[in-house]
């Protein structure tokens, strides 16, 4: 039995460029709170012991300043950077502008990460419930294990009214363990129901009731033993491509189809919302509201 507490990673590097800014510090509540002090201030309640923010060096002095002292005396904090000169220099590309995606992004994390941990998004708010079934499911687990997790949610729950999204699709067998994950770089609601994009550029329908990943994901330090290899192989194949971007379903395919890992779907009764775009703002506002009425969370968090 592991009773270390487990570690958060959060991916904060992105650009944000379809939300027109750095939503990773936009604040969401009279007192300044941001979605990222939510998922700490849960975290925390939730057992984790450290934090480690992958972000981008350009906005260090912003970050830390928001974040250093809620934390200072409750838990160990790091920070990583993910830069696109973090790859093999046979694989740099001067002209590309955008980072090389969630997993690489997560192997920026590898010399900071010591325990089972999970992984968030810095711009998606999870719920209390599903930190606390994530943290109980990692203290279970033997850190020198592959026994990996995903918390899960309904695709129709995770959609925009204001444009597209990208989610990762997945596949679950009876015994509640993922077989499978596609991301799915562009869905959208319509009047008709969901659809998304397929491979040749045609938008055909999605159940709405698709489990999909919000990149809430659990590992244990072990999964960093083929990742770069994964990373490597990755790189080498789409060098050329500028868009390319490595996402962290590409490395639990990887693990699935050699059979090296398994890993646990599991729910909560928590909600997300985010924000993808900058219409979705003033609906997560007052889904905070809501929360901190019902006494989820106090006025003042810090």
């Amino acid at each position: 039995m592991n009773n270390n507490k487990p570690t958060l990673v959060i991916l904060a590097a992105g650009i944000g460029s379809r939300y027109g800014g750095l939503k990773q510090l936009d604040t969401f509540t009279p007192q300044g709170d941001t979605i990222i002090d939510f998922s700490i201030y849960d975290a925390l309640q939730a057992g984790f012991g450290k934090f480690v923010f992958i972000i981008r060096k350009s906005i260090e002095k912003e970050f830390r300043a928001e974040v250093d002292s809620k934390l200072k005396g409750k838990a160990e904090v790091a920070y990583v950077f993910q830069e696109i000169d973090k790859v093999p220099k046979r694989f740099f590309n001067n002209e590309r502008t955008k980072p090389w995606g969630t997993g690489h992004a997560m192997l920026m994390a590898k010399d900071e990460v010591k325990e089972n941990f999970a992984i968030i998004n810095a711009d998606d708010f999870y719920g209390r419930e599903a930190f606390v079934a994530m943290a109980e499911y990692l203290r279970s687990i033997d850190k020198n294990s592959f026994d990996f997790s995903m918390m899960a949610y309904l695709l129709k729950n995770t959609v925009s009214d204001h444009g597209f999204v990208s989610r990762g699709e997945c596949a679950v067998d009876d015994k509640g363990f993922l077989t499978h994950v596609v991301e799915r770089t562009h869905i959208e609601k319509t009047n008709d129901g969901l659809i998304r994009k397929d491979d040749a550029g045609n938008m055909i329908p999605i159940d709405e009731n698709t489990v999909v990943s919000m990149n809430f994901w659990g590992f244990t330090p072990r999964c960093f033993e083929y990742t770069e290899a994964l990373f490597d192989r990755f790189l080498e194949e789409n060098k050329d491509n500028l868009k390319a971007e490595y996402f962290i379903p590409l490395i639990v395919n990887g693990y699935l189809e050699n059979g090296t890992a398994t890993v646990k779907v599991l729910t909560s009764e928590a909600r997300w919302f985010g924000v993808t775009y900058k219409e979705d703002k003033e609906s997560v506002q007052k889904e905070i509201q809501v929360l901190k009425k019902k006494g989820m969370y106090p006025t003042q968090l810090w």
